[in-house]
């Protein structure tokens, strides 16, 4: 028989060279939980490049909005730049050619009195010629109905022969360019008689009347 002894107990045999740890059971790794770890890790990052997308996507537009309404700025101040070009351009084309007006009234009343020959002749329509490149447009005319915006009316008369007030004489022609005036036509206005209205309509009404009275006009 073989004697044990008290208060040892028998060991596994281990391998020479091995650490005592190698004579213990090892625990397997748990496969559920290998399985579990991988898809929460996956879930997670796709959760935080979802998340980059759309702080991505949220700058471009804030970006684009921006970029959109300097490009507006842009626009409305070449716009802008152009529209006050263009009247300074007008403003300064009007003060050269307003400076020149009496000029060209010497060069009317010249025409009519037939002085404007030779040399002069010739540098009056080269300078007319000019002022109309420049946009100056004349107006004024005799028998057109008076207009206060753009007619001055220096003399007043009455006249049987007209149904309204009528420039009757052209005292000086109007200036314009384009829209612009310049300056009115001054001229002489007359109106239809005083009471001749009331005369042509009595007349008007005792006609009608007579015709009435003798069956109306002959037919035949």
């Amino acid at each position: 028989m073989t004697e044990e002894t008290p208060g040892f107990e028998e060991k596994p045999d281990v391998p020479s060279g091995a650490t005592p740890e190698d004579a213990e059971p090892k625990a397997a790794p748990s496969s559920a939980s290998a399985e579990g770890a991988a898809p929460a890790g996956d879930a997670n990052q796709t959760a935080a490049l979802v998340a980059q997308l759309d702080q991505v996507r949220t700058a471009l537009g804030e970006r684009t909005a921006d970029l959109q309404r300097l490009q507006a700025e842009y626009q409305n101040y070449r716009r802008r730049v152009e529209r006050d070009r263009i009247a300074v351009k007008e403003i300064a084309i009007a003060n050269l050619l307003t400076e020149l007006l009496p000029v060209l009234d010497d060069i009317g009343r010249a025409r009519e009195h037939g002085e404007l020959v030779g040399g002069f002749k010739s540098v009056a329509e080269s300078l007319e010629t000019t002022a109309a490149k420049m946009g100056l447009q004349q107006f004024g005319k005799e028998g057109e109905p008076f207009d206060p915006t753009i007619h001055e009316a220096l003399m007043h008369s009455y006249a049987p022969d007209v149904t309204e007030t009528t420039c009757v004489a052209i005292l000086q022609p109007g200036y314009r360019i384009g829209e612009r005036t310049i300056r009115p036509a001054r001229v002489a206005v007359a109106e239809p008689q005083p009471g001749a209205q009331t005369v042509k309509s009595s007349e008007e009404t005792e006609t009608a009347a007579d015709d009435k009275e003798s069956g109306g006009p002959d037919e035949g």
